[in-house]
């Protein structure tokens, strides 16, 4: 851990975790700012609040699944340190359209934003994973690559809590949201600062990898090479399904909040915060019980964990009592089962940490240098396929007459396929796991 933490003291890899990391947090802040702005200033109809925020994760998602083959191909073939100060550059713009959106409470201005924040992203991913082994020796791109992590789910713990905190109540009771509006703009412009440090990252040398103008072209042919080495495809069908899963939940927590919980938007806040925070604990333990090996040998039991863990979330909020007024924090939680409620969503995130944090790093660890990026890239775009469907699904049956409580019930029945997938991968690398210990017991047999 020493090594990896000592990584923040080098310019190759310092602006490049600055860059993520406010890009992360402005993404949560402007998100979690936009949402409660909606769902408890503008909307007062549970259909639509639901309804909204489930269209609002499809359209964020929406350009990863158009996109991604386009920017892996760019980051493969460019300089990816020039393409990072590019989108820093354009998301000032973005987030300057998405201010006048939240201080004039114009929902159309904040989804068009929202829509571009999802455009930016999905250049970033690829160019994120593809640039640390450019900058790092092969002995820290683990190291490396767990930093951002961890960094990634502090930035949206801080992004969250900010975007709550920026949105209050006036004299009168409304909610407005000006700071929000100028935080989002402030922390784009220091993330273009910090993106001007990056050092060059020429493409690989040897790098075949040309830009794919047509987007449909670029993305089926692209998508099929990837996918056709099986342990990759299982370990990005596994990674897309659980934030599918998480898409569906961060959708409906503001409204399950306010029209489940009869809770303010300062709990629907603490909701997103301990989702955060339990991802990052749950990435944390698995990477000591697998004492710093690559394996997806827990992914099994801890999707396992993750469904019991809703099954128990649902079963907590399914006959809760609401009353005339919406709880506060001290209030909820001094509710009998209001601080279950909150351990079991905390549970069920950290368990959610366990389970795609391993599988991240198989799929980095795995491909070739030169088609990391391409290869993040068709993982962005099944994530993206099945958050959207996701996200549609969840429209339809709320459409249809289905609570936010019960569709805990369909995120918990996806949990066993997640978890099967997991146990595939398990019984396809076994065989690699037992080689490499057998090869580490002989090298140290030899010594």
């Amino acid at each position: 851990m020493k090594t990896s933490i000592s990584l923040l003291s080098k310019r190759r890899f310092l602006p490049l975790f600055i860059v993520q990391f406010l890009g992360a947090l402005n993404d949560n802040l402007f998100r979690t700012a936009m949402v409660l702005l909606i769902i408890y200033g503008i909307y007062q109809d549970p259909t639509a609040e639901a309804t909204l925020s489930a269209v609002a994760g499809g359209l964020f998602i929406l350009p990863f699944f158009l996109f991604s083959a386009f920017a892996g191909s760019l980051a493969d073939s460019e300089d990816k340190a020039l393409l990072i100060r590019r989108i820093k550059t354009a998301e000032i713009v973005i987030m300057m359209t998405g201010a006048a959106g939240i201080y004039f409470q114009s929902v159309p201005l904040m989804l068009a934003t929202l829509t571009a924040t999802g455009v930016q992203s999905s250049f970033f991913g690829p160019i994120k994973y593809a640039i640390i082994p450019q900058h790092l020796e092969k002995v820290e791109v683990l190291g490396g690559t767990g930093v951002v992590q961890a960094g990634t789910y502090v930035a949206i713990l801080v992004g969250t809590l900010l975007g709550g905190a920026l949105v209050v109540a006036n004299a009168t009771g409304a909610l407005v949201a000006r700071d929000a509006a100028i935080g989002v703009v402030l922390v784009a412009t220091l993330g273009r600062i910090a993106a001007q440090f990056v050092p060059p990252a020429p493409p690989a040398e040897g790098s075949t990898a040309k830009p794919q103008w047509n987007i449909v072209a670029a993305s089926i042919r692209v998508t099929r090479e990837v996918m056709a080495h099986r342990r990759i495809r299982l370990a990005i069908m596994a990674i897309s399904l659980f934030w599918a899963l998480g898409a569906v939940l961060l959708a409906q927590f503001p409204p399950l909040v306010k029209n489940g919980l009869g809770a303010d938007q300062r709990v629907a806040t603490l909701f997103l915060a301990l989702f955060s925070i339990g991802v990052a604990v749950g990435s944390v333990a698995v990477n000591r019980l697998l004492g710093g090996k690559v394996s997806a040998r827990f992914a099994p039991w801890s999707a396992l964990g993750m469904g019991i863990s809703v099954i128990a979330l649902f079963l907590l909020v399914r006959d809760w009592d609401t009353a005339d007024e919406l709880y506060d924090i001290a209030t909820f939680i001094s509710l009998p089962g209001g601080a279950l409620v909150a351990g079991t969503l905390f549970l069920i995130a950290l368990m959610g940490g366990a389970f795609v944090v391993p599988l991240y790093a198989f799929v980095t660890t795995t491909v070739d240098k030169s088609a990391t990026a391409r290869t993040i890239a068709v993982n962005n775009i099944i994530n993206a396929g099945l958050m959207v469907a996701g996200s549609l699904i969840l429209t339809l049956v709320v459409q249809a007459g289905l609570t936010v409580v019960d569709s805990l019930v369909l995120v918990a029945a996806a949990t066993l396929v997640a978890s099967w997938l997991g146990y595939r991968l398990v019984r396809e690398t076994s065989g690699d796991e037992q080689a490499h210990e057998g090869e580490a017991a002989n090298e140290g047999y030899r010594e």
